[in-house]
Order: structure tokens, then C-alpha cells, then sequence
């Protein structure tokens, strides 16, 4: 033990107990210029001072006389073998520097590296296949999508368990939140409780089991407090069920199949508030009109259109949709699809579709007919969905979402009927998002795309800076 160097560990676990190099002198009974000498490998670890180590920062004594520094070393150097990194690339010396004077630093690096790699693995495979679902292999939100989409975004199972309980609890949509109060309550002893948002600042509902109360923030509108018990009733009631579904989903990861249960658990409630039949019925005889269903059932905007996209039962189908939900800074943050429209599953953040526009315009229904590279053509309505507001802050805290369909299917829409689907110049050329779009001359382009060089001529500029 007496030819033991631990230098960075020592520099470490100073750092992390935020201490100067006095302080930890003090707390180890030795000079702070012998801990100057540790951390820089002049000295060597005696057991004396191994055990006072272990003792003033209760620590595993093995953990601090564990060297990584040859594997660590290893590490480093495959990384700099990588042709990136071709022309002056750090000798022995240096790297044996880094690791011992900044080991986390060279941790985080190699993980990078890690993740800079398998990305340009999954690229490769995404440019041999063809498509983009390489990129999203790992992602959980994609794994549940691709189950949802594989099961046409229809549970047969989950409708009749909904319509069951609907008829045990036969009412008017305006009595549904007392009546699920009730059903909580009588059949399972759970209570409601609404609190202030104060008290709630982390969470829109929570349900406690071993107290049995579900809590409601006052941030919640009616439709959501409604829709929230509705999810509750199917966590409580029907929680075989979910895990009969999840259990045939090819899912493993335990935070994944949470998630899944969750999409499962919101897809009862908007069964349930919205029962399949009579909900396809009011959108056939009102050309979908989302306002008019909206008002019927007593729903959101967006509880209406997510709804619309589960409407294939064998043998009563209605229009096959897709939807996509984005923030302001045009991130996905919720996606079910139907169809074959890629943009669903693989993108959103194309500028020149009315999904972003819909900023400007809060509350305002966009329609849009468009056009991908493939030549692929769409109906899509896009407008803003607010959330819950309860103050200053989160007044404004809006996200847009968009509904869309087959050309085909278009006439089967009040939104779409006053267009001449004939005119060429009604199509907006859209993409999946500028990396993976091929599409020239667009004057929205924001990045080159990945997989083919933009023609570029010094004599000329072009719409943007990617090609002239």
C-alpha cells in the first residue's frame, strides 16, 4: 500500500466535498502542501492516512485505491485513433495528464465519442434502409408509437371496457366528473380532492394510493379534471388489462412500460368520455367538424382531435388520421398515427408547415394541403391547444398541434371543401425536416441535408446558403 497513487481520486473527492486543499489537510490531520503533493502523484498513500481518509469522508477504502487510470488510458487512446482527430493529436504523455489531472473530463469526452459513434452508426443504417426509423431504434416515445401504430391506434379491449363502465354510469356529459367522483368513491373508497396550484407545483394530478385520494390542481380545466379521473378509474379498475396489453408490446424497459400503460390508461379515458360509437357518428354527420365535437362530448380541442386518430374499428372506420403535437421551439411532444405520413413519426420541424404558424394565429384553425419529396399528398388542419394558466408565468405556455389525413380523404372534411384540390399551386412542399429532406431550392432550408451534396456555384446565389 506504502507505492499507492491516488491522486485524482483524492482531487475528486475534495471537489465534490466543495474543500480546499487546507480543509481536507485539516480534516486529515496533514499540511495542505502534502495533499498538494498527493493530488499531484508525488507521494504516495500510506495506510495511516488511507484510514484517516476512509474515516473523515466515509468512504469504502477500495474505492479510493481503485485504479482505473490503465482503462481509462485504453480508452483514450481508441478514441484518438479515429481519423477525426487526424494531425496533432496528443501524445502519452499528455493523455496520461488529462486523465490524472482531469478525470471527469476525460469521462465525459470518451462518452461523447460513445454517442457520437452509435449516432453515425444509426445514420448509416438510416442511408441503407432508406428511411429514418434507425435513428429513433432506441428511443422509448418511438417504441410506443411503433405499438400504437402496429395496432392501427385502436385497442378493441380498452373501447369495451370503456363502454361498459359508461353504461354502468349512464349520465350527461355534464354530470360525468360527479359520477366518477362517485364511482371513486363508493366502489373504491378513493376520494377527490382539488388543492391549490401552490401546493401542487409539481404535478397535475396525483393519486395516493395508500391514502386513497386523488389530488387535483386547481390549474386543471373542467375536461381535464374529468379526463383525469377517467384515467384513474382504468389505473384502478382495469390494471390487468394494461398489463395483458404491455405484455404482448415487445416492451421491457420498466420506465418504457409505464409509459405505455400511461398512453393506455389516457386512451380509456378518451374512450370513455367520447364512446366510439356515437362519437363517429357526430363526426361523419358534421364533416368532422372539431368545434361541434368538442362541444357535444365536452372535450378539449386536442381530446378531440387524439380521439379522431383511434377511429378504426373493422367495419366502422372513420377517416384514417394522424396527429402531431410541437412546442414553440418545434419539438415533438406528442405524435399518434394511422397512416403512412412519415412526418408523424419522423419529424414535425419543417417551417413551411402551418403546425408552427399556428403561433400567430392562437386558436384559429390553419388548414393545408402539402406535398413531400416523394410527392406524397396530405390534408392537414393545425391550431394552438393552450395549457393550464395560473399566473403570470405561465400564461402563454401554448403548443400546436395538427391534425391530417390523405388527399383522398379530404372531401370527407368541412375544413377542406372550399379548395380546388385540381390546382397544382394549392400543394405547400413540405419535408420530414431539413436533415433528411432532398428537396432543392427551398428558401426555408435551415441545415445541409445528410445524405446528398447541395449544388453550390460561386457564380450564383441560391434561396439559401446551403446551394447556389
Amino acid at each position: 500500500m506504502t507505492k499507492t497513487f491516488i491522486g485524482p481520486q483524492l482531487r475528486q473527492l475534495r471537489r465534490e466535498r466543495r474543500q480546499t486543499q487546507a480543509e481536507m489537510a485539516k480534516a486529515l490531520g496533514v499540511s495542505a502542501g502534502y495533499v498538494n503533493l498527493l493530488e499531484n502523484n508525488q507521494r504516495s498513500l500510506s495506510v495511516r492516512l488511507l484510514m484517516a481518509l476512509a474515516d473523515a469522508y466515509q468512504v469504502d477504502w477500495r474505492d479510493v485505491v481503485r485504479d482505473e487510470t490503465s482503462n481509462h488510458l485504453s480508452e483514450l487512446r481508441n478514441v484518438m485513433r479515429d481519423p477525426m482527430f487526424s494531425g496533432n493529436v496528443p501524445d502519452l504523455q499528455e493523455m496520461r495528464a488529462a486523465i490524472e489531472h482531469a478525470p471527469r473530463l476525460v469521462e465525459q469526452f470518451v462518452t461523447l465519442y460513445g454517442i457520437h459513434r452509435r449516432t453515425l452508426e444509426r445514420i448509416m443504417r438510416q442511408g441503407r434502409a432508406g428511411s429514418s426509423e434507425a435513428l429513433l431504434a432506441s428511443s422509448a416515445e418511438a417504441v410506443i408509437h411503433d405499438f400504437f401504430r402496429d395496432n392501427s391506434n385502436y385497442f378493441d379491449s380498452l373501447e369495451r371496457a370503456a363502454e361498459q363502465v359508461r353504461r354502468e354510469e349512464a349520465c350527461d356529459t355534464d354530470d360525468i366528473y360527479a359520477v366518477l367522483k362517485a364511482r371513486l368513491a363508493n366502489a373504491h373508497g378513493i376520494a377527490v380532492r382539488r388543492r391549490a396550484a401552490e401546493d401542487m407545483t409539481q404535478a397535475l394530478r396525483l393519486y395516493d394510493r395508500e391514502a386513497r385520494i386523488v389530488h387535483l390542481s386547481e390549474a386543471l380545466d373542467h375536461c381535464n379534471q374529468v379526463f383525469q379521473l377517467a384515467h384513474v378509474v382504468c389505473l384502478v379498475e382495469f390494471q390487468d388489462l394494461l398489463n395483458e396489453l404491455t405484455a404482448s408490446s415487445g416492451i421491457t424497459n420498466k420506465t418504457s412500460l409505464a409509459r405505455c400503460q400511461i398512453e393506455l390508461a389516457n386512451y380509456f379515458a378518451a374512450a370513455f368520455l367520447m364512446p366510439y360509437e356515437p362519437f363517429l357518428q357526430t363526426a361523419e354527420s358534421t364533416a368532422y367538424d372539431i368545434d361541434r365535437i368538442v362541444a357535444r362530448f365536452a372535450v378539449s380541442f386536442e381530446q378531440a382531435c387524439h380521439r379522431l386518430t383511434t377511429m378504426q374499428r373493422p367495419g366502422a372506420q372513420g377517416v384514417p388520421f394522424f396527429f402531431l403535437r410541437v412546442d414553440k421551439a418545434g419539438n415533438v411532444t406528442k405524435r399518434f398515427n394511422s397512416t403512412s405520413f412519415h412526418l408523424a413519426e419522423y419529424g414535425g420541424a419543417c417551417p413551411v408547415w402551418k403546425i408552427h404558424m399556428a403561433f400567430r394565429t392562437p386558436g384559429v384553425i390553419l388548414p393545408q394541403f402539402v406535398e413531400l419529396p416523394d410527392g406524397e399528398r396530405f390534408f392537414t388542419i393545425s391550431r394552438t391547444a393552450d395549457r393550464p394558466a395560473i399566473n403570470l408565468e405561465t400564461q402563454d405556455h401554448r403548443l400546436s398541434v395538427a391534425l391530417g389525413c390523405e388527399l383522398k380523404y379530404a372531401k370527407r372534411l368541412r375544413y377542406a371543401a372550399s379548395f380546388n384540390i385540381e390546382d397544382e399551386a394549392l400543394f405547400s412542399k413540405i419535408g420530414i425536416n431539413c436533415h433528411l429532406c432532398p428537396r432543392q431550392a427551398c428558401s426555408q432550408r435551415a441545415h445541409q441535408p445528410v445524405f446528398m451534396e447541395l449544388p453550390v456555384d460561386t457564380a450564383r446565389r441560391g434561396n439559401t446558403r446551403y446551394e447556389s
